[in-house]
């Protein structure tokens, strides 16, 4: 097993450094760079020309490479011109509350699908089946955009439940009990437009699971022997059904991670998402480029993560 996980860690070192050529040589096709449009009259043509020379702007996209390469192997992504400091500085900062967020959102995503998928699979064509029918073909349909608007006017404007912004309350001292409950506050609203939208494909791959796995041989076998319904399922359809979704457990929470996106835009969360936002419009090279090739490695441990947890859950990959 430990020989597996090895041989797939190695294996990840050439697609990483692939990936980090195809996302610099896209960014790098971009029109335009940080100095692009720079309005402001103390400041000549030939000076912001000079700043493009110091910042090697002027140099091809190999050197460039060769340069953010050797600076991001040693942990230097080189320096945001937005923000005016280091980028792995700032990731660092934006970094923790998006995985929370995607943490939070995992918790409530799997505690809505997993019932109402199970459920939906043992009682087939009933009321609930149909409802839970209707409720997957909603969230698969609307956008992030409008339920996260939604909720901000239902939820934040008009039950003033919750914030609708920010990802902490002002004024509170780091550290503190408080500063941990507002944090988490802040997180429920955007985690919870997440976590909805996330149901729809785990609810159908458990439906599907249920209802193929009462209609096995060993389903058969068990009633047969007199074994009572609710055990066949708890014992047996429920597990099987469960693969699937164990599978896909890495992908969900790193797809979270770097999905949180639009989410983090619309609830103003100072996250990796809305960083990202910004470093597209601001036209920020560096910043871009490394939460670009770090959502992609993330998408490669997702990978990882989901072979790993198949190996504990499926004795059959262990003996073979």
């Amino acid at each position: 097993m430990w020989k597996t996980i090895l041989r797939r860690v190695v294996l990840m070192i050439p697609q990483v450094f692939i990936l980090s050529i195809i996302v610099f040589v896209l960014g790098a096709m971009m029109p335009g760079d940080a100095l692009t449009g720079l309005v402001d009259p103390t400041i000549s043509a030939d000076q912001i020309e000079a700043m493009r020379e110091q910042l090697g702007l002027n140099k091809s996209w190999p050197e460039r490479y060769i340069d953010w390469m050797g600076g991001a192997l040693q942990g230097d992504f080189g320096r945001s011109w937005a923000h005016r400091m280091p980028v792995a500085q700032i990731i660092s900062q934006r970094i923790g509350p998006t995985l929370w967020l995607s943490l939070l959102t995992v918790i409530i995503t799997y505690a809505i699908a997993l019932p109402l998928g199970l459920l939906s699979g043992r009682f087939q064509n009933s009321f609930f089946d149909r409802t839970v029918n209707v409720y997957n073909f909603v969230t698969y349909s609307v956008p992030t955009f409008v339920l996260g608007l939604l909720f901000i006017w239902l939820f934040g404007y008009t039950l003033g439940w919750f914030p609708t912004r920010g990802t902490v309350g002002s004024g509170i001292q780091p550290g503190t009990l408080e500063y941990i409950g507002s944090r988490i506050y802040h997180m429920i609203l955007p985690a919870f437009t997440m976590g909805i939208l996330s149901t729809t494909g785990i609810i159908q791959y458990l439906r599907t699971g249920v209802v193929d796995a009462k209609s096995q041989d060993y389903v058969r076998t068990a009633r047969s022997k007199g074994v009572p319904m609710n055990k066949i399922y708890s014992r047996h359809i429920f597990r099987n059904s469960m693969l699937p979704i164990a599978q896909s457990m890495g992908y969900t929470l790193t797809g979270l991670i770097s999905g949180s996106v639009i989410t983090e835009q619309i609830f103003t969360y100072q996250g990796m998402g809305q960083l990202f936002i910004t470093s597209i419009t601001g036209r920020d090279f560096t910043v871009m480029t490394t939460l670009v090739l770090l959502f992609g490695i993330m998408t490669l441990l997702g990978t990882l993560i989901s072979d790993i947890i198949m190996i504990f859950v499926d004795p059959r990959i262990r003996i073979n």
